[in-house]
């Protein structure tokens, strides 16, 4: 709380309004009183200039391109520490001593099977079923086994709940895409690390031996880093948002799932590289640079530019140098998606017209190329989103679920439709 104070006249009506101060960014005006003094409510659709909650998980200065988790700069956790060491500090507040960490990743490692019939509850969607449409039926569905990690109360079981939502989310993916490639699924092993273990269960089959190549390791260890949490973006506002229902975690990760599914959030990555494909060559980009700059064109350039950021992208930087490190070790130096990648990023941070309107390459741009390197097909683009996005989730929900100021979400509307009036019985209309 600050010394300052917001005041809001409407009519002879007027607020004197409370302003908050974060340890870091913008202040925000307390408006909970707004409507009791003036009989009026804020109109702001998506939310845009709306503090929902308190939060100490993540923070975003869109501005100078800062992503902080729990006051870590990303690039130094994506360059110095590796995914369940940040899942520990989401979830934990804290990194974690050497024996706490061993101590997690035993836990993490210990809960990644999941109950044998979940393999059944697979045959019940159609052979070429979308990978999402089956991570949230199956994820919705683990309410459904796991009885003993579903009272919120609990902070034991909601601990049990996170470890578990955590672990199982690489087996379920892994199996969504073996479902969807018609191929058996494979179980993981607890002498591998996490990324590995993914890896192994997603292109292991069993006629063969499967070495894990620990560049690919690293570089999906990496982008599961990068896309850990991201403050209140769509999905994870619509996770805390079930949440304060008082519904079950798994039934709360399976919204944030859906809302993730969408083309404006999770699937950007896959329309970045459809972007990149239907260029094709270097010699056909100013004819789709004309086109981006053409307010009578529909067509847009994916992968550049974000609601929060504007200035590049950090996670950006560290995912363009694990691209180049994933093609080098596959022998796809020459990748034409990356050559008119290379070539769209250079045009968009020296061009007046990108820089004008601050459309830098995002993460998108780069993660979606690394991904279809990796051998993922587009399809699975979004649920590695989903996969890695879970500890955010967990993360943001165990928050609000502890939050005393915590109330059921019910926002307003500005009501525009017919004013009252009287039933006609059918006969007279």
């Amino acid at each position: 709380m600050t010394d300052q104070s917001a005041t809001i006249k409407i009519g002879d009506k007027t607020a004197n309004l409370s302003v908050k101060s974060g340890t870091i960014g913008p202040d925000v005006i307390d408006i909970g009183a707004l409507y009791k003094n003036t009989g009026s409510f804020t109109y702001d659709p998506g939310f845009t200039s709306t503090a929902s909650c308190e939060s100490k998980i993540t923070y975003i200065d869109g501005d100078e391109g800062v992503l902080l988790h729990r006051g870590y700069p990303i690039e130094q956790l994506a360059e110095h520490g590796d995914f369940l060491e940040v899942c520990y500090l989401l979830l934990y507040g804290e990194l974690p001593t050497a024996a706490q960490k061993k101590d997690f990743d035993f836990r993490v490692t210990h809960h990644t099977m999941v109950h044998e019939q979940m393999s059944r509850f697979f045959t019940g969607f159609r052979r070429d079923a979308h990978p999402m449409a089956v991570m949230c039926g199956c994820v919705g569905a683990l309410s459904a086994f796991y009885h003993d990690s579903t009272d919120i109360t609990d902070p034991h079981q909601r601990m049990v709940a996170s470890l578990r939502m955590i672990a199982k989310m690489p087996t379920i993916a892994a199996m969504a895409y073996k479902y969807y490639i018609g191929q058996p699924f494979v179980y993981p092993k607890n002498d591998l690390d996490y990324a590995s273990n993914f890896l192994r269960m997603c292109f292991a089959v069993p006629c063969e031996e499967y070495v894990v190549n620990p560049v690919l390791s690293r570089a999906m260890d990496r982008i599961f880093i990068l896309h850990a949490d991201h403050e209140q973006n769509a999905s994870t506002s619509t996770v805390r948002l079930a949440g304060s229902s008082g519904a079950n975690p798994f039934a709360c990760i399976a919204a944030g799932i859906a809302c993730l599914w969408g083309p404006a959030h999770g699937g950007a990555n896959e329309a970045a590289l459809n972007m990149l494909s239907e260029i094709g060559t270097v010699d056909r980009i100013p004819e789709f640079i004309a086109r981006a700059k053409d307010k009578n064109d529909p067509f847009r350039l994916m992968g550049f530019g974000h609601r929060v950021y504007k200035n590049y992208d950090p996670r950006a930087k560290i995912m363009q140098k694990t691209t180049h490190e994933v093609l080098a070790e596959l022998g796809h130096r020459d990748d034409p998606l990356l050559e008119v990648a290379m070539e769209l990023e250079r045009i968009a941070l020296t061009d007046e017209y990108f820089i004008e309107k601050k459309l830098y390459p995002n993460i998108d741009f780069y993660s979606g190329i690394t991904l279809k390197a990796l051998g993922f097909p587009t399809t699975m683009f979004t649920v590695l989103f989903a996969l890695a996005r879970t500890v955010g989730w967990i993360a943001q929900w165990n928050e609000m679920i502890e939050d005393p100021q915590q109330r059921i979400g019910r926002p307003r509307q500005l009501y525009v439709g017919e004013p009252q009036r009287d039933y006609v019985p059918v006969s007279k209309r």
